[in-house]
């Protein structure tokens, strides 16, 4: 379980990385070529689409950071689940998801399922 701990701790990394070549260099060392993300708001593929969407997602909520749920990291074989906040360092989480992350042979990011549990209100 500690790729997968690790993998899931550079995961929640990237969507946090504003710099958008150092967030683009990390999703080339952790995501692979042709990994896929899915939610309730938008299916990707391809590091290129994966990029584009947390561009997106920090645009629409400039300023909050990911955090890893407190359930921490349930893992085997190449799966792990696990839920995350997104709020302001210190506060109470605006948006609260349930992510399972899906690791290729060579240890990277494979596909990612993510549900949303909160959001805000419209």
């Amino acid at each position: 379980m500690t790729n997968l701990q690790s993998l899931v701790e550079q995961y929640l990394a990237i969507w946090n990385e504003t710099d958008p070549a150092a967030r683009r260099k990390l999703i080339d060392q952790v995501w692979a070529e042709d990994g896929s993300y899915t939610d309730p708001l938008v299916e990707v593929v391809g590091r290129d689409a994966i990029d584009a969407t947390v561009g997106a997602v920090q645009g629409q909520f400039p300023g909050l950071l990911f955090t890893l749920g407190a359930g921490g990291v349930d893992a085997h074989h190449h799966l792990a689940r696990f839920t995350w906040d997104l709020g302001p360092a210190g506060a109470p989480a605006l948006v609260i998801g349930f992510d399972v992350l899906v690791a290729t042979a060579d240890g990277r990011i494979g596909a990612v399922h993510g549900f949303l549990d909160q959001v805000p209100a419209a």
